[in-house]
C-alpha cells in the first residue's frame, strides 16, 4: 500500500486535533485521572501509564496502520483526550484510500458532554471524506458498551451489526480475552446528510456555551 496514513492538524472552534507527541503526556495524564466512570470498556491509561500508552501508539503508527491524535480544548489549550485514524484500506489502488476507521477515542470526564466529541468527529470525518475521498468511515466499540454505542449513533453513524470474538477486550480484568464488537459506518453517499447533522449539533453546543 503506497498510501501513507498521516493525520494533519485539524482545527475547530472548541477542539483542535494535533498529531500525538510526547509533549502531550503530562496533560493527558491529568485528563485521564478525572472522573473515570465512563471508561469501563475503553482503553484509557492511568497517569503513570501515559508514557507507555504514547509509545504503544507510536509503535502502531510505525506500521502505517494508525495516525494518533491528542484532543486539545481550545478554551484551555490543554490536551483533554485522544483519538486516531486507524486501519486504512486501499481496495481499488494502492495510492487511493477507500476506507478508514476512527477509533482509540477517549475524553476526560470534564470534557464529555461539552460538544468536543461532536466537533472532533466532524473534523475527522470531513477530512476523510473530502480530502482523502474515502468511500466509508468505520467506528466500532465493545458490544456491551451502551454509552459508546449511543454516542456513535448520535454522530450519524449507522449500526451494521455485531461481530463475535472480533478483537481483544480492553475492559479491565479481561486481558487475553476477546470481545464482541458493534460495528458502525458512514458511507460517502451518507456523508452530506451526516455533515449537516453534525454541524447543527456543534452549532447548538457553541450557542449554549
Amino acid at each position: 500500500m503506497s498510501f501513507k496514513l498521516e493525520g494533519p492538524v485539524l482545527e475547530g472552534t472548541s477542539v483542535r486535533l494535533e498529531p500525538l507527541e510526547r509533549r502531550h503526556a503530562a496533560e493527558l495524564a491529568v485528563a485521564a485521572e478525572g472522573d473515570r466512570g465512563s471508561y469501563a470498556y475503553t482503553w484509557v491509561p492511568r497517569a503513570d501509564e501515559v508514557g507507555k500508552y504514547i509509545e504503544a501508539q507510536f509503535a502502531r503508527a510505525a506500521t502505517g496502520r494508525l495516525a494518533p491524535y491528542a484532543q486539545i480544548s481550545t478554551a484551555t489549550g490543554r490536551a483533554v483526550g485522544a483519538t486516531a485514524y486507524w486501519e486504512p484500506r486501499c481496495w481499488r489502488s494502492d495510492d487511493h484510500l477507500d476506507a478508514v476507521e476512527v477509533g482509540f477515542t477517549w475524553l476526560a470526564g470534564s470534557a464529555q458532554g461539552t460538544g468536543l466529541n461532536a466537533e472532533a468527529k466532524l473534523l475527522l470525518f470531513r477530512h476523510a471524506f473530502e480530502q482523502w475521498e474515502v468511500s466509508r468511515v468505520d467506528l466500532k466499540t465493545d458490544a456491551r458498551n451502551a454509552r459508546s454505542r449511543a454516542a456513535i449513533q448520535t454522530v450519524g453513524a449507522r449500526f451494521e451489526g455485531v461481530l463475535r470474538n472480533w478483537s481483544r477486550s480492553w475492559a479491565p480484568g479481561e486481558d487475553g480475552r476477546l470481545r464482541d464488537s458493534a460495528i458502525f459506518s458512514i458511507t460517502a453517499a451518507e456523508w452530506p446528510h451526516c455533515r449537516t447533522r453534525l454541524e447543527e449539533r456543534v452549532a447548538r453546543y457553541s450557542t449554549r456555551a
